[in-house]
């Protein structure tokens, strides 16, 4: 076989360090179409990202010659640099350590692409520990509590 077909669908959740209300309305449309761009970047193709605060949501086509590790360290790192560069913060702006990942089908995508849309309706009702537990428990992921989410000392 001559050229390489795939179909990858996957979203990737990550917060801000510590979970910090950060991200401010001024410039988060800014920082989504900013992240998608780089997604984009990498081969992969943006569907949606969106997000509130304090974490982000992506959903991309990924590209197979990539792994999700590469595509999320260059997201993040260039991200964080283009915020801390643009002077939003009187602090550095980080993101937490790791991120959340999973994959979709096909016939998922209207769905998904909907739910990560209206991130600031969920969460008027949900907080990001509860949707990111919700989401590994719904994909069957094991974790460990005390490992979860990167705390301040």
């Amino acid at each position: 076989m001559g050229n390489t077909y795939s179909q990858i669908y996957i979203q990737t959740v990550f917060p801000v360090k510590f979970r910090q209300a950060l991200i401010s309305r001024s410039w988060k449309a800014d920082l989504m179409a900013v992240i998608g761009n780089l997604i984009n970047e990498t081969g992969c193709q943006t569907i949606i990202v969106n997000g509130v605060e304090d974490h982000v949501h992506c959903f991309f086509r990924m590209n197979p010659s990539l792994s999700i590790s590469e595509v999320m360290k260059s997201v993040k790192a260039k991200s964080s640099k283009w915020i801390n560069e643009n002077g939003f913060l009187t602090t550095r702006f980080e993101w937490q350590p790791g991120f959340g990942c999973f994959s979709y089908a096909q016939s998922q995508t209207n769905s998904v692409y909907n739910y990560i849309k209206n991130q600031e309706k969920h969460h008027q009702k949900r907080s990001f520990r509860n949707e990111y537990i919700e989401l590994l428990d719904r994909f069957g992921i094991e974790y460990d509590a005390q490992y979860l989410f990167h705390e301040p000392i």
